[in-house]
């Protein structure tokens, strides 16, 4: 295995893309050698920042067929709009180079099916794709998930996940792709709340069935929602309540709980504030007095903590904790930590909240992820 650094290609070089290129400039096994945007002055910005860090300056294109060109690249880090996606990893893998894509994985299941099959077919070649999915690699929800997955929280009985979040007019005005359905691939569920989503299926399982319904009310010119509430089942039979909004001012928290008939954890804002894991031989009588103490101090450090101090760069530090991983796959030659298949259950789960709320029933997430269900028929306000 080299030790080199990593070549990365950044496709797509507006907000996200410059936080991934801070990221990958601060990261011992990664440098930056091509910015890649169709609107070149973003890509120049990009090139910009990544230079003033000391960084060798990248090469800036319109497109990642000329980067692939006129660079040396080992990894495409794909950073467009979401309905871009399948195309440029297609690109890339064809190239063969390994493949980042930022969330969502798609617009459409349908899409992701085709990154899917990609992934697949690339994988014997020795080539990786991996999802952006950061906060599977925070601490407090690692915490969370391997007690869950140990089955220390008993029988999983429900759970939560909730993103509270406001965004102004001006957010989704300041570019024609955002909030529109092609682009976008959805609103509050599928841009804010999709993380809080893929925690929720990583640590209950695998999602059965979805009752849904969303709303637009605090936002004009937009064709998604700012508002969802969902209800699902679980295969092992748990319940849990997803709710995401954009439309709550001024924006305040995200909330992860996972309950079980011997313990429970609560993740906000991705510090844990709640563990509790019965001991052996707890009482449980109606007499009883319950041991309810906050483990979680005995855990993690302070900063990974609620009420702690704040973890320095923590914004860099989620997607630097996927990177470690994304390295250590690529240069050992095993599966990353989220693959394309963990991602399409997650974007299937996401859509099929929306086809239910379109279409006012419950539906099956095995539907949707199949294509039995076109996503991307209902989801435009089409009823049968």
């Amino acid at each position: 295995m080299t030790t080199a650094p990593l070549r990365a290609a950044v496709v797509g070089c507006g907000i996200i893309g410059r936080h991934h290129a801070r990221v990958l400039v601060g990261h011992p096994d990664f440098v930056v050698t091509a910015a890649v945007d169709a609107v070149l002055p973003a890509a120049v910005g990009l090139a910009d920042e990544v230079a003033a860090s000391g960084a060798p300056r990248p090469l800036v294109t319109d497109s990642l067929e000329a980067a692939l060109e006129g660079a040396e690249i080992d990894v495409v880090v794909v950073c467009s709009p979401s309905g871009l996606h399948v195309s440029l990893a297609e690109t890339a893998l064809a190239a063969g180079r390994h493949v980042v894509i930022e969330k969502p994985l798609d617009v459409s299941v349908k899409s992701a099916r085709r990154i899917s099959e990609l992934a697949s077919a690339a994988a014997p070649q020795g080539l990786m794709v991996s999802v952006i999915s950061q906060h599977r690699f925070d601490p407090a929800n690692r915490v969370v998930a391997e007690a869950a997955h140990a089955g220390r929280f008993g029988r999983i009985s429900s759970g939560l996940a909730s993103v509270a979040w406001w965004r102004s007019q001006g957010y989704y005005d300041s570019g024609d792709w955002r909030g529109t359905w092609a682009l976008d691939g959805g609103g509050a569920v599928m841009n804010q709340g999709v993380h809080n989503v893929d925690l929720l299926v990583w640590m209950l399982g695998r999602p059965v069935e979805i009752s849904a319904q969303t709303g637009l009310l605090a936002h004009e010119r937009i064709e998604v929602e700012d508002v969802a509430v969902a209800t699902v089942r679980f295969e092992s039979g748990a319940l849990a309540v997803i709710h995401a909004t954009t439309a709550a001012y001024p924006g305040l928290s995200t909330r992860l709980q996972v309950h079980g008939d011997t313990g429970s954890g609560v993740v906000t804002d991705d510090r844990l504030e709640y563990f509790h894991v019965a001991s052996p031989d707890a009482e449980t009588g109606p007499q009883a007095a319950l041991d309810t103490a906050n483990q979680a101090t005995d855990l993690l450090p302070d900063d990974q903590l609620v009420g702690g101090p704040a973890e320095q760069d923590h914004f860099l530090r989620g997607h630097a904790r996927q990177y470690d991983d994304i390295s250590r796959a690529i240069r050992a030659g095993t599966p990353p930590g989220v693959t394309v298949d963990d991602a399409l259950l997650s974007l299937a789960t996401v859509k099929a909240i929306y086809v239910s709320a379109t279409l006012g029933r419950p539906v099956l997430v095995d539907d949707v992820l199949t294509g039995a269900l076109d996503d991307q028929d209902v989801t435009v306000g089409v009823r049968p």
